[in-house]
């Protein structure tokens, strides 16, 4: 499922138009993605939660010419999924 397809199911669910789900479904987004910007992680019960964590600089290797390379710091996402979503996947 793409975005589209999404604001399209999230429309017909809600009973609301296109434009409408698409303005909360950027509402939401642009919320996580704020919130994460600060160093907040985001829950959503049930569903997940969003966090942020530093991921130290590391020394890497070029496959192609074995040359070892640095890798810069830096902070990356993670999702953890909560027991209500892991449940209705398995």
């Amino acid at each position: 499922m793409n975005k589209t397809n999404l604001i399209d199911s999230m429309a017909a669910d809600a009973g609301i138009s296109k434009a409408s789900a698409k303005k909360a479904l950027e509402s939401f987004l642009g919320n996580v993605e704020g919130s994460l910007k600060k160093g907040d992680r985001v829950s959503l019960v049930g569903f997940g939660s969003w966090s942020v964590s530093k991921r130290a600089a590391r020394e890497g290797r070029n496959p192609q010419t074995g040359k070892t390379i640095k890798i810069a710091a830096k902070n990356v996402v993670k999702f953890k999924p909560g027991s209500d979503l892991q449940k209705s996947v398995n």
